[in-house]
């Protein structure tokens, strides 16, 4: 794993905000009932490409299928969901326990559950 990743899974565990380079992650809560929730959603180049709740992590490579996203996107789902993405042929196909190995589509969110 690369240390950015790791800086950045740090920063994802820690639930604070930080940037390096072209990658960014940003924590901000909303309350729901009564209680605080906490949303961080994780930037490469300006583009959100992984949302965290407590709950889900959603994905999505905003048509921009690089070695760079897919790296950082399987950093964020392996550590959290024990899920991952791989490339055959020039296309990405989405892993996760217990599910059939399905095509990820560019521009289209995914969405995983937490370990």
């Amino acid at each position: 794993m690369r240390k950015i990743e790791s800086q950045m899974l740090l920063a994802i565990h820690s639930k604070k905000d930080w940037k390096c380079a072209n990658t960014q992650v940003s924590v901000d809560y909303f309350a729901h009932a009564d209680r605080l929730i906490d949303r961080t959603t994780i930037y490469l180049h300006g583009s959100p490409i992984a949302q965290i709740s407590p709950d889900t992590v959603t994905i999505c490579d905003y048509g921009y299928q690089t070695p760079t996203t897919k790296s950082r996107l399987n950093a964020i789902l392996r550590e959290l969901c024990g899920a991952g993405i791989y490339q055959k042929d020039h296309i990405w196909y989405g892993h996760a326990l217990e599910e059939v190995d399905w095509k990820i589509e560019p521009n289209t969110s995914h969405c995983f559950v937490r370990g």
